[in-house]
């Protein structure tokens, strides 16, 4: 053949696979509690897809259109780590993300360090994923429950309220909002006092008995954790019972529209809470987010939507950065240090933990029109109540 002809079949078949390996999508494999956690996830999920429409209608993400692939983990780890890996072995897919419960979030992050893949995970509150059982191969997007719960201290401690109650679910995101709460309240009120701990099994609370418990222990103000199911129990039996006429009652994500709207008309009043008041935030970012999601869905958003849609976006937005490649390392590399524009704003993958800087609303509930909503309330950036880099290095396993 000659060196010419050889050449130019050279080039063409450099250039096939070229065309070839741009053309191929970018398979993200997302696992998450649907069945058991709907009221979060279906939003969740409306948010990934109106994500994923938006990147690839703007020409993918070098060039690679994205693919989600989706599955449900039934809301245990066992069963989220086999979904893990039909997901890697079957789909092929180049990165996970999702997660919601704290338990099974540690389950997957745990799967990624084995098997070297990166997992973005979206939604698990827990410290653990991101501090003691932290791993380069995992990164987590929302405001972790120390972040919140450090959000509620400055003005619970204004309360100057001595004697608390506390009730949460009794799994590792409610263990560790419970301790962080009493550490951090101690170190701004020395001369506070717990005087009940509830500690119910997520799902199953028995209401009645959990509030006549806090009831008999007469405190002047609540730390409440539970949500969900759990929390309309908690709420509907407490104003039954008058549990929280003259008390404070400071409560993890029940102004989440999730939880706080079905309540309706018997939403709690007054509580200070982190939440989501999606009709009230005038930002350029979540305006352009909410016109997008209320055009594709014809519903208000709801907090699911906005992790959904951040996760997605993060995801690309590293991969842009690595240069459209889907090597692991070279994606990790990417992600470290990463900013992004989201609903709530900008946000940073911090290089020291590998956790982002996105925030969360506080406020006060109330009821108006018979809906439950928040109000009197302020974005706090997840970067101010973050620990030193010090602090972090001691929670934090070193890199290997």
């Amino acid at each position: 053949m000659p060196t010419i002809l050889r050449f130019l079949t050279l080039s063409a078949s450099v250039l096939l696979s070229y065309s070839a390996l741009a053309a191929e999508p970018i398979r993200i494999g997302e696992l998450n509690s649907y069945k058991a956690q709907p009221a979060f996830l279906e939003p969740y999920k409306k948010g990934m897809l109106l994500a994923v429409e938006e990147i690839n209608a703007a020409g993918g993400v070098n060039g690679r259109k994205i693919e989600l692939i989706t599955r449900d983990d039934n809301g245990t780890p066992g069963d989220a780590v086999r979904v893990a890996e039909e997901l890697l072995a079957r789909e092929r897919v180049h990165v996970l993300t999702g997660t919601f419960l704290s338990n099974i979030g540690l389950a997957v992050g745990d799967f990624a360090k084995q098997r070297k893949v990166l997992f973005v995970a979206s939604e698990p509150l827990t410290d653990k994923i991101v501090w003691q059982n932290g791993n380069r191969y995992t990164f987590r997007l929302r405001a972790s429950t120390y972040m919140q719960t450090a959000m509620l201290v400055p003005q619970a401690a204004k309360m100057n309220r001595k004697r608390w109650a506390i009730v949460y679910p009794n799994y590792e995101y409610g263990q560790s909002a419970a301790t962080h709460f009493k550490t951090l309240l101690r170190a701004a009120q020395p001369d506070v006092e717990f005087v009940a701990e509830q500690a119910p099994p997520l799902g199953k609370i028995d209401a009645g008995a959990v509030v006549q418990a806090l009831a008999d222990a007469k405190p002047d103000a609540i730390f409440n954790v539970t949500f969900g199911t759990d929390l309309a129990k908690f709420v509907r039996e407490g104003n039954t019972r008058g549990l929280f006429k003259g008390k404070e009652v400071v409560s993890l994500l029940s102004g989440e529209p999730e939880y706080l709207e079905p309540l309706r008309e018997e939403a709690p009043v007054g509580w200070l809470v982190t939440g989501y008041p999606w009709y009230g935030i005038q930002t350029p970012e979540h305006k352009a987010f909410f016109l997008g999601y209320y055009g594709k869905y014809k519903e208000n958003p709801k907090l699911g939507s906005v992790v959904g849609y951040s996760a997605i976006k993060s995801i690309a937005e590293g991969i842009r950065r690595a240069g459209g490649s889907t090597d692991t390392e070279k994606m990790i590399a990417a992600m470290r240090g990463l900013s992004l524009i989201t609903p709530f704003g900008k946000i940073t993958y911090r290089l020291q933990d590998q956790q982002s800087t996105m925030g969360a609303y506080v406020g006060r509930t109330a009821v108006e029109n018979g809906v439950g909503k928040m109000v009197d309330y302020l974005y706090v950036d997840g970067a101010s109540v973050q620990p030193s880099d010090a602090e972090v290095a001691k929670l934090r396993p070193a890199e290997k």
